[in-house]
This record gives C-alpha cells, sequence and structure tokens, in this order.
C-alpha cells in the first residue's frame, strides 16, 4: 500500500426535511450574501427552491439566483455566475440539485477568487488558489460532487469536457435528504447509481498498492448501491434504498474507496468525457457504455483485480481460470446495467459514431491526458481508439 492524505472537511446533514436547515449553516459558514446556482426546472416544480428562499428570508440572508445548469456543465454559464457574484458581492455559494449545478458553482468559485481565465484551471494551465466557500442542497445521488474536490466543465467551444480538482472547492456543508431525490425519472436515476459505482471502480483497478481494508470498504459499496439500485428500479419511492445509495455516492466520491492506492485508473471516466463534450450524453450512461469495451481491453494487464472484483462484487463463483472468472465479472456488470436499463454499448447510447468521430474523441482524449494515462493498463492513443472502437 501507499502514503495516503485523507481530506473530508465537508459537514453532512442527512435527513428528512434537512433542508430547512441551510440557513443556520450559511451563517455558520460566515455567508453574508449567496448565489444560489441551480439547474433546470425541477427545483422550482418542486418547490424545493421556493422553500429555500423563503428559510433565507425569514433569517434575512440576502440572494440572488442563478439558474440553468445543464448536464455537462457550460463554461459560458460559468462566466455569467462570475460576473454576477462581483457584481453583487456574493461571499457565498449554494448549489441547489446534482453534480452539474455543483460543479458549476465550483467553477464560478474559482472564477470569483482567482484572476485571469476559469478555464485556465481546466485546461491544466494553471492551479486555482482559492475559491469562495460553497455548501450543498443535493436533489441527484451520483457524482459525490458534494464531498469531493472536483468538478467538471464543458467549454461550448470545441466541446471539450475537462475536470480539475482542489481541496479549496469541497462544499463546507452538504444537506442530504433522500426524499428530494424521489421525483427523478427512473433513467437519471440508475445513471446516478452507475456514476456512484463507476466512482468506486476507477480507484479498485489499479496495478499501484492495495488496502485491504479498502477494498473491503469499496466492495462493500459497490454491493450496497448495485442491490439498492434494483430495488429503485422496481420500487422508485422506497426511502431507505434512496438512502443507501445517496450515502454511497458521497463515500464513493470524498477519497475514501481510494485511501492506500496510487490515486486510481480514471480512464473510463476520460474516455466518456469525450461522449458527454461531442454528444452531450449522460455521463451515468455514457460510463456504462463505455466501461465494458475499457475492462476487457486492460483485463489481462490487471487479472488479480478483476478476479477479485468478480468473485467479491459480482457473485461469481471461484471455478475455472483466472480470465475465465474475470470475464464472468465483466459480463455480469454487464448484465446488471441492462437490468436497470443502462446501455453497455455506443448503440444502446444512442450514438452513432462515425469513424472519424471515433479518431477525434481518441485524440482529443490522448490531448487531455497528456498523452496517456491509466493504473490498470497505461493507455494511448491507439488504445483509446481500440476501445471506442469495440465501444461501438
Amino acid at each position: 500500500m501507499f502514503d495516503f492524505k485523507y481530506y473530508t472537511p465537508t459537514k453532512v446533514v442527512f435527513g428528512r426535511n434537512t433542508e430547512l436547515q441551510v440557513a443556520n449553516l450559511i451563517r455558520e459558514f460566515g455567508g453574508k450574501k449567496v448565489l444560489i446556482h441551480y439547474g433546470g426546472g425541477s427545483v422550482v416544480r418542486t418547490g424545493l427552491l421556493k422553500r429555500v428562499t423563503d428559510t433565507l428570508d425569514a433569517a434575512g440572508i440576502s440572494y440572488v439566483t442563478l439558474g440553468g445548469a445543464v448536464p455537462n456543465p457550460h463554461l459560458g454559464l460559468v462566466y455569467e455566475g462570475i460576473e454576477l457574484c462581483k457584481k453583487e458581492g456574493v461571499d457565498f455559494l449554494l448549489a441547489v440539485g446534482g453534480g452539474s449545478a455543483i460543479d458549476s458553482a465550483k467553477a464560478i468559485g474559482y472564477g470569483v477568487t482567482n484572476e485571469g481565465d476559469v478555464w485556465d484551471f481546466y485546461d491544466y494551465k494553471r492551479k486555482a488558489t482559492a475559491c469562495l466557500p460553497l455548501g450543498v442542497i443535493l436533489t441527484i445521488a451520483a457524482t459525490g460532487s458534494e464531498m469531493s474536490d472536483s468538478s467538471v466543465i464543458t467549454k461550448e467551444e470545441g466541446l471539450v469536457k475537462r475536470g480539475y480538482s482542489s481541496d479549496y472547492c469541497r462544499p463546507k456543508f452538504a444537506i442530504m435528504n433522500p426524499e428530494l431525490t424521489m421525483t427523478l425519472p427512473d433513467y437519471q436515476t440508475a445513471c446516478g447509481c452507475t456514476d456512484i459505482m463507476m466512482h468506486t471502480m476507477e480507484r479498485y483497478f489499479t496495478n499501484g498498492g492495495n488496502m485491504e481494508l479498502t477494498d473491503a470498504l469499496a466492495e462493500g459499496l459497490l454491493r450496497t448501491v448495485k442491490e439498492n439500485a434494483e430495488i429503485l428500479v422496481k420500487d422508485p419511492k422506497n426511502y431507505d434504498a434512496r438512502a443507501e445509495v445517496m450515502w454511497a455516492g458521497s463515500l464513493a466520491h470524498n477519497g475514501l474507496t481510494g485511501c492506500g492506492n496510487d490515486g486510481g485508473d480514471w480512464m473510463t471516466h476520460k474516455l466518456e468525457h469525450e461522449l458527454g463534450g461531442l454528444y452531450d450524453v449522460a455521463h451515468g450512461a455514457g460510463l456504462a457504455a463505455i466501461w465494458g469495451s475499457w475492462a476487457r481491453y486492460v483485463m489481462n494487464d490487471c487479472l488479480p483485480r478483476f478476479k477479485r472484483y468478480a468473485i467479491q462484487v459480482m457473485g461469481v463463483k471461484d471455478e475455472g481460470t483466472d480470465e475465465e472468472i474475470a470475464l464472468k465479472g465483466i459480463e455480469a456488470t454487464e448484465a446488471f446495467y441492462r437490468r436497470i436499463n443502462m446501455p453497455t454499448n455506443l448503440r444502446e447510447l444512442g450514438v452513432n459514431a462515425t469513424e472519424e468521430d471515433l479518431v477525434l474523441m481518441a485524440h482529443k482524449c490522448a490531448v487531455g491526458v497528456n498523452g496517456g494515462m491509466g493504473s490498470a493498463k497505461f493507455l494511448r492513443e491507439e488504445d483509446m481508439l481500440a476501445i471506442y472502437r469495440a465501444a461501438k
């Protein structure tokens, strides 16, 4: 195992009606003028936004609002938010929604507190030195952005999707009421469950050190999400299942399931970022569509991990060769994706990619990782293209 740093400063307030505590939490962390950042119409339609603003009004906390965050959040809206914060003297950000609103808020926070173009951070040209403090009212269990150090933004020009990580952007608090996720479409719930599992799987499939306790935590999390994702297909209003998934989403991406390893593989995410950038697909669905092809491509270079995953997570019997067991684990994962109505290739995702598109995505992905990346297997541009082709 490797030495590691585990840093999780986010205060979690979990349970029914916890969104009504938002004013006290903002005050606790010094907020006086707030930007409420949210996505589309769901937070308005369900009455959540009004409950939040009524709570702030009653507490005498000033705020301005900015909606419009979309899946694969856009840089243009980030620029708009930066200007609004500077104009209004905002000193605290409140993201109400899922990963898109949270990631967009984080980017706004970077842009307000650092000179120059905020895209420089996502383009790996320089590093942030600060971020406006932010809190979260979570409505979608998926990205784990409510406790993570990362955010992902899409630059509309060139359709470039990039992530940036820094402890400066970790939320001060995260309000998690599982009931707020009950209005989600079934497809979005399944996408979220897939994303949560993938955050742990990216850290799990490595050739760079492992820790038995971390492995056990990761495997337990994966089994829990898998079981409850299938419950939610049949019973979308099941509070306990939604609570399990919501808490798993935070633990999957706050660093816990990567303690003691080399930081993880992350190439499935990088490959999906190009899908999301070019085709604007749902992130979780894109991950499901690409994972099986990635797994088969790298399996023999990371065989002990794939065998362990097959047995400990997917319930494959320890019978046959290591390769046979590992392959059964991949096949069982794809069968699970289909049971929760997730795609397992680009065709099922609804993407009819041309060869030119595949070549373009592979090139952009290689550029985004400075030529190559991966722990299960180090991938270069030609490997990325082979995986895209296999996923078609």
